[in-house]
């Protein structure tokens, strides 16, 4: 029987990147939902991939769709089926378990920078990303960590940048799936980008040609070793 993956996109260049062929390559039928123009209705995918997007999960007032985002999410997560936040995917289901999300105090966080794991994380999937790996930030929010959650991972600017929920949700600050089509990307935000000091599209190029052969593999390894651990 197919397993399917479901991915709730909220902005069209923000997509599943390297982990839609690792997916397709494990006999997943992989389908899109998306959340600002589709009825939120996930069903009961045997993988559910939340990903990013620029905006705030606090923001149900603008974005209506948010709210039935939040309760679908809460309703996986409470069933503890396999779930998979990426950046504002992670911060949906850090609100989704009760925790606060709010803007970083300590300013944006936008571009390579390596992770520094707990010793749970190191016992993690995640252990592919120690020894200084540089992954892709591209976020202004934060959250704190979930009454129960496990935290994996920290970086220089925020504590909080990957947990583990149960024993089949996985919650990333960071991209760890982002390495094609950047330069939609930097189109995409290029006016965050613009608006952000010390940042440049040149800048945020030759740092992607730096790191992104290392995470295209590392990233790989991360979510290969993910789904064997949830019987995917």
């Amino acid at each position: 029987m197919t397993k399917t993956a479901l991915a709730i996109r909220h902005v069209a260049f923000e997509d599943l990147g390297l982990l839609e062929p690792l997916l397709r390559e494990r006999g997943f039928a992989v389908r899109y939902l998306e959340a600002p123009t589709d009825p939120v209705e996930i069903g009961d995918p045997d993988l559910l991939v939340v990903l990013g997007g620029p905006i705030g999960v606090y923001d149900e007032a603008i974005y209506p769709f948010i709210a039935p985002e939040l309760a679908a999410i809460a309703r996986r997560l409470a069933a503890d089926r396999p779930t998979l936040g990426l950046c504002l995917g992670s911060q949906l289901m850090a609100r989704a378990l009760g925790a606060r999300v709010y803007p970083g105090e300590n300013g944006k966080e936008i571009g390579w920078a390596p992770l520094t794991l707990t010793r749970t994380g190191l016992q993690s999937p995640l252990r592919h990303l120690a020894a200084e790996v540089a992954v892709l930030h591209w976020h202004g929010d934060t959250f704190d960590l979930p009454a129960g959650a496990a935290r994996l991972a920290a970086s220089a600017k925020y504590a909080n940048q990957a947990f583990r929920w149960g024993m089949r949700g996985l919650a990333l600050q960071f991209h760890a799936e982002a390495t094609e089509g950047l330069e939609r990307w930097f189109v995409g935000h290029a006016g965050e980008i613009a608006a952000t000091p010390g940042l440049s599209v040149p800048g945020l190029r030759a740092d992607t040609a730096r790191h992104v052969d290392t995470m295209r593999a590392k990233g790989r390894a991360l979510f290969a070793e993910w789904l064997d651990e949830i019987g995917l």
